[in-house]
C-alpha cells in the first residue's frame, strides 16, 4: 500500500512542478520543444511508474506480456477501454491457464 502513495505522491508532485516552474519565471516560453516537454512529461512519469506494475502483476511476466501486447492491438482497432481491458484480462487468463 506505500508504494501507491509514493506512486501519487510522485505524479503530484512532478505535475506541481511542471506547472509552477512557468510562473516562477514570469514569461512566455517561446520553445516549441520546451513546451512539449513540459506538456509530456506526467504522461511518461506515469507510464514509467506503471509499466513494471503490468509485467509483474500477475505470477508469470509471461501473461503480463500477453496481456501487454493483447491490450495494445485491441485499443489500435477497437479504441475502447472497456474491451481492450476485458479481451486483455482474458488473454492472461488463458496464458495462465496454459503455463500451469
Amino acid at each position: 500500500m506505500k508504494n501507491y502513495f509514493a506512486y501519487l505522491a510522485v505524479m503530484a508532485i512532478t505535475t506541481y512542478l511542471l506547472r509552477v516552474i512557468p510562473l516562477i519565471f514570469n514569461k512566455e516560453i517561446k520553445s516549441g520543444f520546451i513546451n512539449r516537454v513540459i506538456y509530456f512529461i506526467p504522461a511518461a512519469c506515469l507510464t514509467a511508474m506503471t509499466f513494471p506494475s503490468v509485467l509483474f502483476s500477475t505470477s508469470s511476466v509471461i501473461s503480463g506480456i500477453a496481456g501487454f501486447v493483447t491490450a495494445i492491438v485491441i485499443s489500435l482497432f477497437f479504441k475502447n477501454l472497456v474491451i481492450s481491458a476485458a479481451v486483455s484480462a482474458v488473454a492472461v487468463l488463458i496464458v495462465e491457464l496454459i503455463i500451469k
